[in-house]
């Protein structure tokens, strides 16, 4: 289901992502601004079944726009658009957005909201992201992406690393992606040794990642648990097959992430425990050594080395 609308005629913010507060991404998560855009509460109901916090406050969805970099040449997937918060003034910045929707009252709850301005830049598509994605260009939503693109997305935290791995298979890559996920998960993104995690390798070995800022639990609509953070991921490399191979070599050394690796491995790979010894020295790496302390490089030269025959 989709439906085309056209550009907004004023713009509902001067963005500028230089205009960031310098220690905003630091600041506390006790309180967010009272700048909050009107309940949606009323006739829709967040289904907790598919992980719906509504995003409030219009000072955090400036922020995420500006992080987001966007011109008027720029395509933008949102996932998730929900209420239409960020779909506007990605809408006003942008050349289209196509906004994919998986709830049914949400779709219709957007349409309602968008029709009266009479946008034709905006077209919905309700649809399952993750199963859009898994049919790249045949999906409903890929049909209607035009390079350069960006992705922008408040998402259930339930599908973060499933729709992460998936963006960025996906071919042709966005050039940035913009998301909402928990504190907590976006630290472990950006983690650094001796703090790696499979997560982070996972993200880091397609893009570049960064928090760009937090945001207090309190901004949502219903209240989630926990704060949550919006990352910017910048992919530099693209999907190929023979990847395979080192997430292979990865997941078989984080099987046991408090193990050394050289167990890890010598289990995960069925390989001779000698051989292997000798070739994570050649590759200057310490045996005894847990997962959590190889750099994303360390993993690279050693999977150049083990698949090098």
């Amino acid at each position: 289901m989709s439906r085309e609308f056209s550009t907004p005629k004023k713009p509902l913010a001067s963005l500028n992502p230089a205009s960031f507060s310098a220690d905003f991404k630091h600041q506390s998560l006790k309180k967010c601004p009272k700048n909050r855009q009107p309940n949606p509460n009323g006739k829709i109901k967040a289904r907790k079944s598919l992980g719906q916090n509504f995003l409030e406050d219009k000072n955090i969805i400036n922020k995420i726009v500006a992080g987001a970099d966007i011109n008027k040449s720029d395509t933008i997937l949102e996932i998730g658009p929900g209420l239409g918060a960020l779909t506007l003034p990605l809408a006003y910045h942008s050349k289209k957005v196509v906004a994919v929707e998986k709830d049914s009252q949400l779709v219709k709850k957007l349409k309602e909201t968008i029709q009266p301005l009479q946008l034709k830049n905006i077209e919905i598509i309700q649809a399952d992201i993750l199963k859009e994605l898994n049919q790249g260009r045949k999906g409903q939503s890929l049909k209607k992406i035009k390079q350069p693109y960006k992705v922008v997305a408040n998402i259930p935290y339930y599908i973060t690393a499933p729709l992460i791995r998936k963006i960025l298979e996906t071919n042709p890559q966005p050039e940035k992606i913009i998301l909402m996920v928990q504190k907590e998960v976006a630290q472990r993104i950006v983690a650094m040794p001796p703090k790696m995690n499979l997560l982070a390798i996972g993200v880091g070995y397609y893009a570049n990642p960064k928090i760009l800022f937090y945001v207090s639990k309190n901004c949502f609509w219903p209240k989630p648990k926990v704060d949550s953070a919006v990352i910017s991921l910048t992919p530099y490399r693209q999907f190929k097959s023979i990847d395979k191979n080192f997430f292979k070599v990865v997941k078989a050394g984080f099987a046991c992430p408090r193990k050394q690796i050289l167990n890890n491995l010598t289990t995960g790979l069925n390989l001779e425990k000698q051989e292997l010894k000798n070739q994570l020295l050649k590759a200057g790496l310490n045996p005894m050594a847990r997962p959590e302390n190889l750099s994303l490089s360390d993993w690279e030269n050693l999977v150049s080395l083990l698949f090098s025959k």
